[in-house]
């Protein structure tokens, strides 16, 4: 079926002001549903986020034996019980978590697994997957390519024990791993031996989600041991998705507006959270009011140096807001975003330049300087972020044409009518 035709982004004519509940964590949902389908016993999850990402994980978690039932904001978890030997196909489409998270589970059954997605899924790095289980004695078959498809020949378990990946990538390719190692008969001694780490908040969310379950978790720098052990069922509810949060904290950013963003929590381990110094940095305020955070945006927004590296998943947003500052700005530390759902650092300097922008592309990063912008269409590549961006720039640019929009259903249902109710008042 063909995409839908470019959506007209809304462009205010005053400052954005208002109040916003933004859908659950997909990265702590995701966690929570693999935790669960491998716990002693049911689990059950509460406002999880509904997203094509989380209907992924649910099929493919449904596909190794674990049964999910939904009643309304409850979702209650089934673990996976005596697995079938019967080969099936898991559906990854563009969730890198998908791709990454569910092979090691993959590996505890009988059956052999056939991994595969969307185009562009074939083209995300998935080779640290591929050798790390090869280094734990499980049998991979992707016929040399290194990317999907590929088959998970497991055996009914892992022996585990240690192993050293280069995860510079994908902070993913260490939470895969460390997901599914309490059921190894050795656990796992991981290494990262790579020269940088990004995502680092990610990674921190997997430990304090592993240890929560009652696993035991010791972290020494890039070493992860993760002895064998019971995973506890635990009924969680999900904390607000903080890296979807951006998109409105740039509102009142850009626009010299107020925007309350509830139920922020005061201490969590979600990237999204570097919002509050990010707001900061370009010159506004991010202040709690009780259980909300409160943005205002400054007089005059300015450009910025920052090391994005920790939080990569945020510079599509931050790049927007960066292109409507005064002065230049400098985003580095993101070589990384290149094998994300698209090539996010060639894609956002093409769809800058479209509209006008003035963008370097560097080996690990973006300079942007100031620049009238124009309004044109600004394709998306099928990458949720990208439309965040788009809807950013079209605060102060009229005239913006997002093209498919829908794709943010990835990780924001009806992300497109929030966001007018919010914006165009």
């Amino acid at each position: 079926m063909a995409d839908p035709l470019p959506w007209l982004a809304p462009t205010p004519r005053k400052p954005v002001t208002g109040s916003i509940l933004v859908p659950g964590s997909k990265s702590l949902t995701n966690r929570a549903l693999m935790l669960a389908a491998v716990a002693d016993r049911p689990s059950t999850v509460t406002r999880a986020l509904g997203s094509r990402d989380t209907t992924l994980m649910i099929g493919a978690l449904t596909a190794l034996g674990a049964r999910v039932e939904r009643d309304g904001i409850d979702w209650t978890i089934y673990p996976v019980g005596t697995a079938s030997t019967d080969p099936v196909t898991v559906d990854c489409g563009l969730a890198g978590t998908v791709m990454r998270f569910v092979p090691p589970l993959a590996a505890l059954g009988s059956a052999p697994v056939t991994f595969d997605g969307d185009d562009r899924a074939r083209e995300r790095p998935m080779d640290v997957t591929i050798s790390s289980l090869r280094a734990l004695g499980v049998e991979v078959d992707d016929g040399g390519r290194g990317t999907l498809p590929f088959t998970v020949r497991g055996t009914g378990g892992v022996v585990g024990g240690a192993v050293e990946i280069d995860a510079s990538a994908s902070s993913q390719f260490v939470s895969a791993l460390l997901l599914a190692a309490p059921h190894f008969a050795e656990g796992l001694d991981l290494r990262h031996v790579g020269t940088t780490l990004p995502s680092a908040p990610h990674i921190a969310m997997t430990v304090r989600q592993l240890r929560s379950r009652g696993v035991e978790v010791t972290v020494d720098g890039p070493r992860w041991q993760v002895a064998p052990g019971p995973v506890s069922a635990l009924d969680v509810e999900i904390e607000p998705d903080l890296s979807n949060a951006g998109v409105f904290v740039a509102a009142a950013l850009v626009t010299h507006g107020e925007v309350r963003i509830r139920n922020w929590p005061s201490t969590t381990d979600q990237a999204g959270d570097a919002w509050r110094d990010l707001a900061a940095a370009f010159g506004g305020t991010a202040e709690f009011e009780g259980d909300d955070l409160v943005v205002t945006g400054p007089k005059r927004l300015n450009g910025v140096d920052l090391d994005l590296g920790a939080v990569g998943e945020l510079t599509p947003v931050v790049a927007a807001v960066a292109a409507l500052a005064k002065t230049p700005s400098r985003l580095t530390g993101i070589a990384h975003l290149r094998g994300h759902e698209t090539d996010r650092l060639a894609a956002l300097a093409t769809e800058f330049r479209r509209l006008g922008g003035d963008v370097d592309e560097l080996d690990d990063g973006l300079e942007i300087r100031p620049r009238r912008l124009h309004g044109d269409v600004f394709r998306t590549y099928h990458d949720h972020r990208m439309a965040h961006a788009a809807v950013v720039l079209a605060l102060k640019v009229p005239d913006v044409f997002v093209e498919n929009v829908v794709t943010t259903v990835k990780t924001y249902p009806n992300f497109a009518p929030v966001w007018e109710r919010l914006v165009d008042r």
